[in-house]
């Protein structure tokens, strides 16, 4: 976010926890804006965003390792306060002048080799005004434990304020510069009372209003959007997706006919998504927008590959070159809108600014070709995912576009494992449709994050009528997540599959199977390519 529009705010240094961005959605939540920064920029992003209060998150690595990552020491002589959680209580402690050790050199003898995983009970020992309104002297509470080193020596200026069985330094603080340090994980939900630990932090004891709201966020953005484009033309590749069509309202909102988008309909679509797509952008919000009938093109191209990767990138590129013939057209545009989130963001930098290992590729039209010379316009890249419906709900979406589930960049071709044809897309498209109005009908689409179907290279026997047929398997996919990180399968009842899978091959000639996956991620992707 430009730094002239920052609102008050909470900036989380990454020391490269698993779970930083659930302190930045807890903090979201407090109604208190929140930027994470790897350890390596949170100089930079401390002086850019003049934060008011500053979260030090977990790390799996241990501060007594040689090299282990340090917060830079002007966080702590600021004047704000500061909270270090798990890794964040260690390396402050460390850097204050007191002691880390290794959980497996302060053992007592008992047994307890100084770590805790899991769940973990603390009692409170003294007052503190992380715990005001919520925790009380002498009460116990349930929380997350995940760490083999402990603190073993406060930093001066330090006392202990709860203890648990395996961290005598469960929670600590210095009330005179307002710097706390827990070793457990509040962000987590298995910390009943985490939630409001960090809202005590951040509106207590930073004493912020909590008042950051999506509306808020969309005035800020409009304005933004017109200071950087001021008259000249944007052009934004639309997916049909939650995440390009909100933005592509944000920025219309901002610039009016200055922004034309373009739809690609490569013939990977699901069924009526085109249609849905044009009435929703020319009749309800009456913005230029450009429908490119390219499903022969791509269908030409993808002819006889079945490796996924390759798959995956001729379609990426593929969609860059329509994408520029389009612009060009339109008589070139000095701006690419793009639907970028946070996440997106966060990820692309590694917390000790290496490489990152690419499990797949991702779709997505910023890799569109330097010789465009185009400046990214992506009023999103602040926001979660949910955060994202909540814009889409203030800018008067229809809670049935806004709520649809996530839908890959390459579409149905990462649905079919192996050759990609019309006629395949046709099958999937048809057996899809039904699947999902059958979840819909069942009052389950919201509580699923992520459903579809999958047509497999496979051929099996069956029996239709008096007759033989041999025809394609069909796959169902349905799970749970929060940010499609992990996710575990959705436990539908034998009835609804059974409900779904006469549907699907009463009604869809080309399929006479229908099977489930039952695959959590890990070890299984989401996707099946």
């Amino acid at each position: 976010m430009n730094s002239d529009h920052l609102p008050d705010s909470i900036l989380i240094v990454d020391f490269g926890s698993q779970v930083t961005q659930l302190i930045a959605r807890r903090v979201r939540e407090a109604g208190v804006y929140s930027e994470i920064a790897p350890f390596t920029m949170a100089e930079e992003a401390f002086h850019r965003m003049k934060p008011k209060g500053i979260i030090l998150s977990g790390s799996p690595a241990g501060v007594p390792d040689e090299g282990s990552p340090r917060a830079p020491d002007i966080l702590f002589n600021a004047g704000v306060p500061i909270l270090g959680i798990c890794y964040g209580q260690q390396v402050m402690s460390h850097q204050l002048g007191g002691e880390v050790r290794r959980g497996h050199e302060v053992g007592d003898g008992s047994g307890n080799r100084g770590g805790e995983f899991g769940r973990a009970f603390l009692t409170v020992t003294k007052e503190c005004a992380l715990f005001d309104g919520l925790w009380d002297v002498g009460d116990r509470h349930q929380v997350w434990m995940s760490h083999g080193d402990k603190v073993t020596q406060f930093a001066p200026g330090f006392e202990i304020v709860a203890t648990s069985d395996g961290a005598p330094f469960a929670v600590i603080a210095d009330e005179a510069r307002k710097f706390y340090g827990t070793q457990f994980h509040p962000e987590v939900v298995h910390t009943p009372d985490g939630a409001k630990l960090l809202a005590n932090f951040v509106r207590h004891v930073c004493g912020l209003k909590g008042d950051w709201t999506m509306a808020a966020y969309r005035d800020t953005k409009i304005a933004e959007i017109r200071a950087q484009v001021g008259d000249k033309k944007v052009i934004c590749g639309l997916s049909g997706g939650v995440d390009s069509s909100v933005a592509a309202i944000l920025i219309h909102e901002a610039i009016g006919d200055q922004l034309t988008c373009v739809f690609v309909d490569h013939g990977l679509l699901r069924q009526n998504e085109r249609e849905q797509v044009e009435t929703m952008f020319r009749d309800h919000y009456n913005i230029p927008l450009v429908v490119v009938d390219a499903e022969q093109r791509f269908m030409a191209g993808l002819a006889g590959q079945t490796d996924p990767e390759k798959k995956r990138k001729f379609i990426g590129g593929e969609f860059i070159n329509v994408f520029e013939e389009e612009a060009a057209k339109v008589g070139g545009a000095d701006f690419l809108a793009q639907g970028t989130l946070y996440p997106d963001v966060i990820e692309s930098v590694s917390f000790t600014g290496g490489p990152s290992v690419t499990i797949k590729s991702h779709h997505n039209v910023g890799g569109l070709p330097e010789r465009m010379n185009m400046q990214l316009v992506e009023p999103l890249r602040e926001l979660f995912k949910d955060e994202v419906r909540d814009l889409g709900r203030e800018l008067g979406l229809p809670d049935m576009f806004v709520g649809r589930h996530p839908f890959p960049g390459p579409g149905l071709a990462i649905r079919i494992p192996g050759e990609v044809t019309k006629e395949r897309c046709d099958i999937l498209r048809k057996a899809d449709a039904i699947y999902l109005e059958e979840i819909r009908n069942a009052g389950l689409y919201d509580a699923i994050w992520q459903a579809f179907a999958v047509l497999l290279p496979v051929k099996t026997v069956g029996v239709m009528g008096d007759a033989r047929t041999y025809d394609n398997v069909c796959g169902l996919r349905a799970v749970t997540s929060t940010d499609g990180m992990t996710a575990d399968v959705y436990p539908f009842d034998a009835s609804f599959l059974t409900n779904c899978a006469t549907r699907i091959v009463n009604e869809v000639q080309g399929i006479n199977r229908v099977v489930y996956d039952y695959t959590s991620k890990p070890p299984g992707t989401i996707e099946w390519e």
